[in-house]
């Protein structure tokens, strides 16, 4: 099995950074010349392709359990945390809520694509060294979610988990984003075997290991204590990982 993996991880390596330097330009044209709604548009199909590009792998995306989320509403979505492959499943499968991302800063500049949409498709760049200025972005990145009526995504995990095991949650974040966002919907996910495309390091990928992308039931964040909320949400996307 291993050695399948070399030649087909070569090839999705080339494919995922196709994607990824074809759609630079296309972002740079949407966004400059048409507009926030045209360049959402190029990146969630850029997010579609980045998605299947997976199956190479022997790797199939699904999502399971597909609860009634209301639109038109700040959607709040908590997950764990295993891999770069857990951000195209989820821009592409709640599209429709227009889910931006609290990313490091670091990744705001030298990735085609990735780092043009982090600087201006409506994400928060955070200096994790500057707990200060964190705060103040991360603060500006929700006042935005409220007045555009955007989603966001977390990972309360804080790093990734290199074996699928979920870590210690930190709630801050959520916290911040729903002090000015306390009528938003907060959607607990729980994903699954992200983790195994890197079981053996960076390089060769693994393989034939499907993606499950659990969605909880969403809950009104103005509904419940502060307190019993982040238990809640924690409980949940920790009751469906798997082992």
């Amino acid at each position: 099995m291993k050695i399948i993996s070399y030649p087909l991880s070569v090839l999705f390596a080339l494919t995922f950074f196709l994607v990824l330097v074809v759609f630079h330009p296309l972002q740079w044209v949407a966004f400059n010349v048409f507009g926030y709604k045209s360049h959402k548009s190029v990146v969630d199909f850029m997010n579609l392709l980045l998605t299947r590009s997976l199956l190479i792998l022997g790797i199939h995306v699904k999502r399971i359990n597909k609860p009634a989320i209301p639109e038109n509403r700040t959607v709040i979505i908590v997950s764990n945390h295993q891999s770069l492959f857990d951000i195209p499943p989820i821009i592409w499968f709640f599209r429709k809520h227009h889910i931006k991302f609290v990313s490091k800063k670091e990744l705001g500049k030298g990735i085609p694509s990735v780092s043009y949409n982090l600087r201006h498709g409506g994400a928060a760049l955070i200096d994790r060294k500057d707990g200060k200025a964190a705060i103040v972005e991360l603060g500006k990145f929700s006042k935005k979610l409220n007045k555009n009526t955007w989603g966001a995504a977390i990972f309360p995990e804080g790093t990734r988990s290199r074996n699928g095991k979920p870590k210690s949650f930190s709630t801050n974040g959520l916290k911040m984003i729903l002090k000015y966002n306390p009528d938003a919907i907060v959607l607990p996910i729980s994903i699954n075997n992200s983790w195994k495309v890197f079981r053996y390091g960076k390089f060769p990928l693994g393989l034939f290991s499907p993606i499950t992308i659990y969605t909880h039931q969403p809950i009104e964040a103005n509904s419940i204590d502060m307190n019993d909320l982040l238990n809640e949400v924690e409980e949940k996307v920790k009751s469906k990982i798997s082992d």
